[in-house]
């Protein structure tokens, strides 16, 4: 690199200059600006530094292949010039100098094999910058349990995060960990609820927490186990895990306040405890069918209530203004208007949308865009499939790690998607409720569509949609015989 310290720079006119372009010598800011602003050159068209005269065109700037110049932008390890970072070398080589010495073990000078595939994640990021940013950003706490598992000095298994504060920085790790294979899958909320339980039922005497501690474990969290394993947990079956569980522990309490137990427990007992609760009856109720049925007090109980009729609060009208506010609405973010128009359009739960994957879509060749929500692709009306095809033609990563885990829309933790409370938040704040425009589209659906077909189309159980048939006031019964014959 020329050295032209006491020269005016030939873009800006600034004293002190670092390097010597054909066209003058510039300083570090405008170094940079060419660095980290890159264009299509005009004669090689590909995305680089534009900074050098042409042979042909002098006055014409291309880059420094098409120039025949050695380009002062490269990187003087690996001769890169994406990814500008250092004075002389690309965030790419100082991101694997610095993760080499992070992650070697010093008892074999290599490598420590168990992160190894982290490793080679963190190093073909598409933005090794941000890996860089986060290694040294305060607190710091993944380069720090990262040095001290490189060393040996701490376990690499999920016990050693159970061991450690539940907070953010260290959750981050374990999901990037998990993310990259180093650690086998695990389901933060479930551990969140176990956590809790500990402390919830310290109150309580010895023979109420182990039953509820069996109620907890056997019943709910066995569930939500169950569910996660097949990619359908979500907040609304957690909250209502630890509704049901908070009203065990209440109810417990209330026992021993009036010296009796949860086994010996009467109707009257119990009915005198919701006439001061009533509240809790929707929470009760699992826990009274669970004593029931595992004949620890089979003398109460909670009849359950009927379903009621959905509210259809939204009129056809104000959805479709809803619709045309997403499919023009430029300043809310793409993947949230794409969402919108599922639950809109489509009837979609936020609970399912946040959970689809990439391949649940597909882009045909003929300009088709074609949606699976269930079982039988749907083609997508005019708008939102150009609203498709642009967010797939873009879509990133949002986390540290290159490894694609096949989600629509990626959350910010490594290997997971994004939450429904983001979603939520971006449409309530455009003046949208989710849960009752779903009603809307699902009671206009219902009117328009069997009900058969349309529980196959948007994958919902037939029941449901012959609930909301009659809601809308459509016998569909005829349309099976006919389809039938």
């Amino acid at each position: 690199m020329n050295q032209n310290r006491y020269q005016e720079c030939s873009r800006c006119g600034a004293p002190g200059t670092t390097v010597m372009l054909p066209t003058g010598p510039i300083c570090y800011r405008c170094r940079r600006h060419f660095a980290y602003h890159p264009h299509i050159c005009p004669e090689c068209f590909e995305l680089r530094p534009v900074a050098y005269p042409s042979v042909s065109s002098p006055n014409v700037l291309v880059c420094a292949t098409c120039a025949g110049e050695t380009s002062v932008f490269a990187c003087a390890e690996c001769g890169r010039e994406d990814h500008p970072y250092g004075a002389e070398r690309c965030a790419r080589c100082i991101l694997a100098e610095r993760l080499t010495a992070l992650l070697t073990d010093p008892t074999t000078g290599r490598l420590h094999p168990e992160l190894q595939s982290l490793y080679d994640e963190l190093l073909t990021t598409p933005r090794p910058q941000s890996v860089i940013t986060w290694l040294k950003k305060p607190p710091a706490t993944g380069a720090r349990l990262l040095a001290l598992m490189a060393k040996g000095e701490l376990p690499i298994n999920h016990d050693t995060f159970r061991r450690l504060p539940a907070d953010r920085s260290h959750n981050y790790l374990r999901e990037l960990l998990t993310s990259t294979g180093v650690l086998p899958p695990y389901y933060p909320p479930i551990e969140q609820i176990e956590r809790w339980l500990i402390d919830l039922l310290d109150p309580l005497d010895p023979d109420s927490t182990a039953m509820i501690s069996r109620y907890a474990h056997w019943h709910h969290l066995r569930r939500l186990r169950s569910l996660a394993e097949r990619g359908k947990l979500n907040k609304s079956v957690i909250y209502a895990a630890r509704a049901n569980i908070n009203g065990a522990v209440r109810l417990a309490l209330w026992a021993s306040m009036h010296e009796t137990t949860l086994d010996m427990l009467t109707q009257t007992q119990l009915e005198h405890y919701l006439a001061e609760y009533p509240g809790g009856r929707n929470s009760q109720q699992t826990f009274i069918a669970w004593l029931r049925r595992t004949r620890t007090n089979t003398r109460i109980n909670i009849p359950w209530r009927g379903q009621t009729t959905p509210e259809v609060v939204v009129s056809d009208a104000d959805r479709w203004n809803q619709i045309s506010q997403l499919l023009h609405d430029a300043a809310t973010p793409l993947y949230v208007r794409i969402g919108g128009l599922f639950t809109l359009l489509f009837a979609q739960p936020l609970e399912t949308i946040i959970a689809m994957r990439a391949d649940q879509i597909t882009l045909e060749h003929n300009g088709r865009v074609l949606v699976t929500f269930d079982t039988i692709p749907i083609e997508m009306p005019p708008g939102l499939d150009s609203l498709l095809r642009c967010y797939l033609a873009k879509r990133g990563t949002p986390s540290i790690v290159s490894r694609e885990h096949g989600w629509l829309f990626p959350g910010r933790h490594p290997g997971r998607h994004l939450v429904r409370e983001t979603f939520r938040g971006h449409l309530v704040a455009v003046g949208i409720k989710p849960g009752y425009s779903r009603h809307a589209a699902m009671y206009s659906l219902a009117g328009e569509v069997p009900a058969p077909v349309l529980a196959e189309l948007i994958g919902v159980a037939n029941k449901t949609a012959v609930k909301w048939a009659a809601l809308a006031g459509r016998d569909w019964s005829e349309y099976v015989t006919q389809r039938d014959t």
